[in-house]
C-alpha cells in the first residue's frame, strides 16, 4: 500500500544561478520559469547574478509568458554586502536592486533574509528592517512579506510579532532533523504560508551516507551517517531511493505549503520531478519511525534571544 500525497508543491531554488556560464544560466532560467513552479531567489544569491539572470530570461519571453512567470518569482531582501547594515534604508535599497535586476515592479512575496547581524528587537523597532517590509507590502511592492532563515528560535520570535505572512526555514525539517515541526505547525495554525527549504540538508540525503557526506554545510558525524545508512536500507527494501523519501517527507506534510529545492540545470529539474513523482509505500514511514530519531545534527540553542 502506498501513501497518498497532496498535489506536489515544489519551489525551485536558484541560489547558484549565474555562478557559471551566463548564457547557459539564462537557458536554465527560461526552463525554470516556463515550468509553472514557483521560483525562489534573493538579492545576494550569486552576488545578485541569480536575479539578473532571471531578469534576462523574463525579458526574452513573450509578454504573456513574462506576466505569468513574474508572478511566480519570490525574492528576499539582504543586508548590505559591504557594511553589513540591515535597517529600513537597506531593505528599501535591497528591494530596489532586486526589482531592477528582475525588471518587475512588484513581487508576490518578499522575505527578510538571514537577519543575523541585527537583534530581533532592533529589526522590529520603528525604523528597523521590518518596518520597511511592512511599508512595501502596504504600497503593493510586495503582495506578502516573510521571514527566511535557519534557526528555529529566531524564526519563532519573528513569527510571534504577527507581522509576517510567511515563514521559510532551511535544513530543519528533513529525515534527520524535525526541529522546525512545532514552529511550522504554529505558523500553519496562524494561517501563514510555510516554506521548507533544503529537504536534503546537503548531500547526505541526496547522495547517501558515504564518507565525507555533508549536512547543513559541514561534514556529517559518524553517528548521523550510521543512522542514514539504516534509513537507506529501509528504502532499498521497498525499492525506493533515499532522496525520493527525503523529498516526499516534505511534500506529504499538510502544514508545509512549499518545498524549496535548488535546481542548477534542466537535467536537475527533470531529476527532481522524477523524485517528486515517486510513490512511497506506507511501510517505509513505519520502518523509519521504528529507527528512532536521528542524532541531532544542528544546535540552535544560541539563537532567538537578544543579547
Amino acid at each position: 500500500m502506498t501513501s497518498r500525497q497532496r498535489p506536489t508543491v515544489l519551489v525551485l531554488g536558484t541560489s547558484g544561478l549565474g555562478s557559471g556560464d551566463e548564457e547557459a544560466a539564462v537557458e536554465t532560467a527560461l526552463v525554470l520559469l516556463r515550468s509553472g513552479h514557483l521560483i525562489d531567489t534573493s538579492n545576494n544569491y550569486s552576488g545578485g547574478s541569480s536575479e539578473r539572470i532571471l531578469g534576462r530570461a523574463l525579458a526574452a519571453m513573450t509578454p504573456e509568458e513574462r506576466t505569468s512567470a513574474a508572478r511566480r518569482i519570490l525574492t528576499k531582501v539582504d543586508r548590505d554586502p559591504e557594511t553589513g547594515r540591515f535597517d529600513a534604508d537597506r531593505v528599501l535599497r535591497s528591494v530596489e536592486e532586486s526589482l531592477g535586476r528582475l525588471g518587475v515592479d512588484a513581487v508576490p512575496l518578499l522575505h527578510l533574509h538571514d537577519p543575523y547581524v541585527v537583534t530581533v528587537r532592533d529589526a522590529l523597532a520603528p525604523g528597523g528592517a521590518v518596518s520597511a517590509l511592512v511599508r512595501l507590502r502596504d504600497e503593493g511592492v510586495a503582495a506578502a512579506i516573510g521571514i527566511a532563515a535557519g534557526p528555529v528560535p529566531l524564526l519563532q520570535r519573528y513569527l510571534d510579532s504577527e507581522l509576517f505572512d510567511a515563514v521559510l526555514c532551511h535544513n530543519r525539517y528533513t529525515l534527520v532533523d524535525r526541529s522546525a515541526a512545532s514552529m511550522f505547525r504554529d505558523a500553519h495554525e496562524r494561517g501563514r504560508r510555510v516554506f521548507n527549504a533544503a529537504p536534503f540538508g546537503g548531500d547526505l540525503l541526496a547522495r547517501g551516507p558515504r564518507e565525507g557526506a555533508r549536512y547543513h554545510y559541514r561534514p556529517a558525524s559518524d553517528a548521523l551517517r550510521d543512522w542514514t545508512a539504516q534509513a537507506d536500507l529501509v528504502c532499498a527494501r521497498h525499492a525506493v531511493s533515499l532522496p525520493a523519501v527525503a523529498l516526499a517527507l516534505s511534500l506529504r506534510e499538510e502544514m508545509i505549503d512549499g518545498t524549496v529545492v535548488g535546481v542548477s540545470s534542466p537535467e536537475r529539474l527533470d531529476a527532481l520531478l522524477r523524485l517528486a513523482a515517486t510513490s512511497i509505500p506506507d511501510a517505509v514511514w513505519d520502518e523509519l519511525a521504528a529507527l528512532g530519531p536521528a542524532p541531532s545534527p544542528i544546535d540552535d540553542s544560541g539563537y532567538g534571544a537578544d543579547e
